[in-house]
């Protein structure tokens, strides 16, 4: 199982979206807050290429996108193989 990280904040909807999608497919992850961390922030935006919203979602190596696009990869059936791999 691929190592999951997901920089959030506190108030983000889209954030508890992600965390919910990937507890309910028992899915462990490290969550990263950056609300209050502008070092954390930038780490992010660093490894994101420039995203500045949250979520931003790694699974391994590979930058989901946030959210939608891991939203979008459950619904095509990529999200299991990519969290397999």
């Amino acid at each position: 199982m691929q190592t999951v990280v997901l920089y959030t904040s506190p108030t983000c909807g889209y954030c508890q979206m992600a965390k919910r999608l990937l507890t309910a497919k028992g899915v462990s992850y490290q969550e990263i807050d950056v609300a209050g961390d502008p070092g954390k922030r930038a780490e992010m935006m660093q490894r994101s290429n420039g995203g500045r919203t949250v979520p931003q979602i790694f699974i391994g190596d590979t930058h989901v996108g946030g959210f939608d696009d891991m939203n979008a990869l459950e619904r095509a059936g990529k999200l299991d193989a990519l969290l397999a791999a």
